[in-house]
């Protein structure tokens, strides 16, 4: 049996759902698809929505700085643009970036980035739609 899916949502599970929604709407500029009482978030980004759920009680400590989760999850955004001037943009918008990279005989240059809780995302811009090295 071939089971064809299409992935339609990647959920984050956040210490602080407002915060992260509003680093997704304003330095990509998601759209907020849906929403409930600060402790879930709905983005549209293109194919895929991004779902930012809190964080049960029972795992948070009021009175602690952030807990910065150790995950295996990375959010991928297939760029059209500059991947060098996307990287300086987000940099001059306070945003943690990572070096752009590649690798020989592959046709992306990826450039890693972190949202206010430490999780990962992907920036991937195909060679042949760059201008510049």
């Amino acid at each position: 049996m071939h089971i064809k899916v299409n992935l339609d949502t990647i959920i984050l599970y956040v210490q602080n759902v407002d915060t992260l929604k509003s680093f997704y709407t304003s330095i990509f500029g998601f759209s907020i698809v849906e929403e409930f009482h600060s402790v879930w978030a709905l983005l549209e980004s293109g194919n895929c929505k991004i779902g930012l759920h809190q964080i049960g009680d029972e795992y948070l400590s009021k009175t602690k700085a952030a807990f910065k989760f150790d995950n295996n999850t990375k959010i991928v955004f297939e760029i059209n643009q500059d991947v060098h001037e996307i990287r300086a943009y987000l940099i001059s918008q306070h945003v943690q970036m990572r070096e752009i990279k590649t690798f020989d005989g592959y046709d992306y240059w990826l450039c890693d980035g972190e949202d206010p809780e430490g999780n990962m995302f992907q920036l991937k811009q195909a060679k042949f739609n760059q201008t510049q090295n």
